[in-house]
């Protein structure tokens, strides 16, 4: 593969290579990905710079860029766990379609809450093994919030979401949690497990409406946006 190339693997034979590219220094990189043929009616842009959810994504099998979007994902005080989520997403798709005007973006963010308060990403070891042990044997509760803005029309029209996913951590030994932590190194993930990963031994229960919410893009809920936005699955 040719130094600045991407790809995906999700549909072997029906997928090419694109070069990286970028509009200037100072503007991020959108990642172009397309299936062949590519005979899409719109321009779908996923806003994130997540791989879990570009991985998602994929298994649409819909032809679809990736742009990410730049702004400050702190919550704003007195914000409930569920507004941080749903104006996250919503700031997101509408940062990507001031970029990309005419697009169809989606936008999505998560925050999960213990408690009632707020779970970051733990960024390191230390944080995340902490996490862990306040979390085991306990109710985690997921927000992940989704936007579809459709930039079509004007004004742009948006559809959101917010899917809750109820998680319950194992009460499994400290050594076990920061063994787990060892191997998967899961620290840009709000909850410190990868439950498409390792992590899912850790997890007792999770209930939710959308078994894809908790990785990040909740699809159950985006298949009917984009429905109503006109986009078809099942075309030969």
């Amino acid at each position: 593969m040719p130094h600045g190339a991407s790809f995906i693997g999700s549909a072997p034979g029906n997928l090419r290579e694109i070069p990286l590219t970028s509009t200037s220094a100072a503007m991020p990189a959108v990642i172009h990905y397309r299936m062949i043929p590519t005979s899409a009616p719109l321009r779908l842009i996923l806003a994130s710079s997540s791989t879990y959810r570009k991985q998602l994504l994929q298994r649409l099998r819909l032809p679809f860029e990736v742009a990410v979007p730049d702004l400050d994902e702190s919550p704003l005080p007195g914000e409930s766990p569920s507004a941080t989520a749903l104006r996250l997403a919503q700031a997101k798709a509408q940062a990507v379609l001031d970029r990309f005007p005419g697009s169809l973006v989606i936008g999505s963010d998560q925050v999960a809450t213990l408690d009632g308060a707020q779970i970051g990403k733990p960024g390191n070891h230390a944080n995340a093994l902490r996490q862990l042990q306040a979390m085991r044997g306990r109710q985690t509760v997921f927000h992940t919030a989704l936007c579809l803005l459709d930039g079509r029309k004007a004004p742009a029209v948006a559809q959101v979401e917010d899917v809750q996913t109820l998680v319950t951590v194992r009460d499994v030994p400290d050594a076990e949690l920061d063994a787990y932590l060892r191997i998967e190194q899961p620290y840009d993930c709000a909850g410190s497990a990868k439950n498409e990963g390792l992590g899912i031994a850790l997890l007792e229960r999770i209930d939710s409406t959308d078994p894809t919410a908790l990785t990040g893009l909740p699809l159950i809920a985006l298949t009917g946006m984009l429905r109503k936005a006109g986009v078809a699955f099942f075309t030969l």
